[in-house]
């Protein structure tokens, strides 16, 4: 079955292939036989009911680092008359990213747009994990000073992280009785409009942060992220080495728990953040870690993807 794929993401040239797993997404289309065209949010447009976007068709992809993409001339095309859309640009998680899940919307599910744009929209990565408490470690979002300081009093250490940021950017771990907090609620408090994240802080993320890919609610690989000595974050692009793991009992029960969740949100692509046995994030904007699950002799999941979506086409 050969689909026409549009695939909406950040600027093609630019990426980074050893680890983007868009990139693994397209390799894996390609093989397949599937038509693709890519372009960026920004070409969006709307009149009536109709969805355009400028695209550049996809002539070749080779895995080839600094010339891995062969484009064809710009064409305007009708996003109704795809197949598949793969809303895969990176966050921030901001206005102009909720807007493109509004335009999506308008075609979506004639043309399967992965994930659902509306879930995309409704379940924000660190919003929509708080429906899981009995998972998480102790939470609070808030602007609140007051509230902060009662929970460091709880729980001692904790870590302070924007809600809406991405990448491990601006993630703070906090003593109770640290001298810094004023200042840093203060550039908080200065930088960010939105509450942010308070969780207690786990020490054994020393030991990894475990990013698990679930498709179409299925867990199905994961990776465990270790992050570089004197950090604690545990991102690879803020240094974090990913090595092969297994999952634990209780990280299947997580798994089994959130995965109908997934499901029934149309969210078929999904990594979450696992630390010593407790869900911190539920990443469904554009998740990560497929080229690193295969390079590490786990299972090829773009392939596993592809099969998920071909299946919801095929039944549609």
């Amino acid at each position: 079955m050969s689909l026409s794929v549009a695939v909406q993401m950040d600027p093609i040239e630019a990426i980074n292939i050893a680890g983007d797993s868009t990139f693994a997404l397209m390799l894996e289309a390609q093989e397949r036989g599937h038509k693709l065209v890519y372009y960026t949010p920004d070409s969006l447009s709307l009149s009536g009911d109709r969805l355009t976007a400028m695209t550049r068709p996809i002539l070749e992809l080779r895995d080839a680092r600094g010339d891995h993409v062969t484009l064809g001339d710009p064409q305007k095309i009708d996003l109704a008359t795809q197949d598949v859309v793969l809303l895969r640009q990176d966050p921030p998680f901001d206005m102009a990213y909720v807007t493109t899940t509004h335009l999506l919307e308008r075609i979506h599910p004639k043309t399967l747009v992965v994930n659902d744009p509306r879930s995309v929209r409704d379940a924000p990565e660190k919003l929509f994990v708080m429906q899981f408490p009995q998972l998480m470690p102790p939470t609070l979002i808030t602007r609140d000073k007051g509230e902060i300081e009662a929970f460091r009093k709880t729980h001692g250490d904790i870590v302070m992280k924007p809600l809406y940021g991405n990448g491990g950017a601006a993630v703070f771990k906090v003593s109770w009785k640290d001298p810094n907090f004023g200042s840093l609620y203060d550039l908080f408090r200065t930088t960010f409009r939105e509450p942010w994240v308070c969780q207690a802080f786990l020490p054994k993320v020393s030991e990894g942060d475990k990013r698990i890919i679930l498709v179409d609610g299925v867990a199905m690989g994961a990776v465990n992220r270790v992050p570089a000595e004197n950090d604690i974050r545990s991102n690879m692009v803020r240094g974090g080495a990913a090595t092969a793991t297994d999952l634990t009992p209780r990280e299947k029960e997580i798994c089994a728990t959130i995965g109908p969740h997934l499901k029934a949100r149309g969210l078929i692509f999904v990594g979450i953040d696992v630390i010593d046995g407790h869900l911190t994030e539920i990443n469904v904007t554009s998740p990560t870690g497929l080229r690193a699950i295969k390079r590490l002799g786990g299972p090829d999941l773009a392939a596993a993807l592809w099969d998920a979506i071909e299946a919801k086409r095929k039944a549609a």
